[in-house]
């Protein structure tokens, strides 16, 4: 934590899966809160999980400052971000690649953020799908004032094109933590970022 706060990261993304939306299993409530004893960072909860409804309170107690969740998860994602919101806490809405963007455009509204997974939601280390470009363009044109975020295979190669897209959100994983030093790697993500946008 300390390395990360020292480079600069503004916020941290926290992957749950419930080896049932995904077929990874990670880790829940416990965890987040943990994250939150240690910093004052916005955490950001991705809920890949079935049933999202069900755990949300739980996860907002646990100290989830924005949870999103996944629309091939839930039959109604307006009214799970309405009782995400209801809580006090943002709501977002992802969608995985293949997924078209018409699956949420009626419940962006009701939307803090929408996050454009650009590989499949699961696994770490895929390689990046562009056609998560062409649906940030889409949201933008759409709902000029939601923030985007992208979320998979997000490096110093990808990064430029997701701001130049339009995305405010970049999440990075092995971009830092497969580096030996997070405060180059995130120096440089955020200057490759700021050069395109």
């Amino acid at each position: 934590m300390e390395r990360l706060l020292a480079a600069g990261v503004k916020a941290l993304h926290l992957d749950v899966m419930d080896g049932i939306f995904v077929p990874n299993i990670s880790y829940g409530m416990p965890i987040v809160a943990a994250f939150r004893k240690l910093t004052d960072l916005p955490l950001d909860v991705h809920l890949m999980i079935e049933k999202p409804q069900d755990y949300i309170r739980q996860f907002h107690e646990a100290g989830a400052d924005v949870m999103t969740i996944h629309a091939e998860a839930v039959d109604d994602v307006a009214s799970i971000l309405r009782e995400i919101k209801s809580l006090g806490a943002g709501a977002g809405v992802a969608i995985n690649p293949d997924t078209p963007l018409e699956t949420i455009v009626d419940a962006l509204p009701e939307a803090d953020l929408a996050l454009m997974m650009s590989v499949n939601a699961g696994f770490g280390g895929q390689k990046f799908n562009p056609v998560a470009l062409d649906k940030i363009r889409e949201v933008r044109r759409l709902a000029p004032d939601l923030l985007i975020e992208i979320d998979g295979g997000v490096n110093l190669d990808t990064i430029g094109r997701c701001t130049e897209a339009g995305a405010d959100l970049l999440v990075v994983g092995s971009a830092i933590f497969g580096k030996p030093d997070y405060v180059t790697a995130v120096r440089e993500l955020n200057s490759a970022a700021a050069a395109a946008s």
